[in-house]
């Protein structure tokens, strides 16, 4: 095929035209500092929480283009912290976490919706203690120089084996754990 542009005019419109088909690429970001992932539950009807420091994520998204979005966290599940060292010393044991065994849990999702009113949802998979299972986080996107994702997700833990044996009782500790989650991103 050969196309002649007769004007710098023509050539322009040419060349706006193939912009506009070229697919957008996201934004790659990386977490930056001040972030946080936290946990709350309750025991024997009094609610605690927790908190992994040593997690990292990192993220490629653009509200007009959520096709090409993805988002991969990394918790390394020994860094967990309740406030008080008995329950983190269970949490890391064989009947929780199992550090010895399974040390980091990876989240992954490539599938993003929007909720509308700036709310988005991320449809991905949570691999703990060798188990995958599907998890939605829900969140909302703050742009700017260091845009911020703050977003809420609940886990089964029976579904993941965390809390085996007599931790398994939902009168002791309830089946869903909340999980909440504020990132603050760099550009990559």
């Amino acid at each position: 095929m050969n196309i002649r542009l007769s004007s710098p005019a023509a050539v322009a419109t040419a060349l706006a035209a193939m912009l506009a088909t070229a697919p957008a690429h996201a934004a790659d970001y990386v977490q930056a500092p001040g972030s946080t992932l936290a946990f709350a539950t309750k025991y024997d009807g009094e609610v605690f929480s927790g908190s992994f420091p040593g997690f990292a994520t990192t993220l490629s998204f653009d509200p007009a283009n959520l096709d090409a979005a993805r988002l991969e966290v990394s918790i390394p599940l020994a860094s967990a912290r309740s406030g008080n060292a008995d329950r983190d010393s269970t949490l890391q044991g064989a009947d929780f976490f199992n550090v010895a065994r399974f040390a980091t849990a990876h989240y992954r999702a490539e599938k993003f919706r929007a909720l509308g009113d700036g709310r988005y949802a991320a449809d991905g998979t949570l691999e703990l203690r060798g188990v995958s299972k599907p998890v939605t986080l829900t969140f909302s996107w703050t742009p700017g120089s260091q845009p911020v994702l703050t977003g809420k997700a609940t886990v089964r833990r029976l579904d993941f084996g965390v809390g085996a044996g007599d931790w398994a009782d939902t009168s002791l500790i309830p089946n869903e754990t909340a999980v909440s989650t504020r990132v603050v991103f760099n550009r990559k």
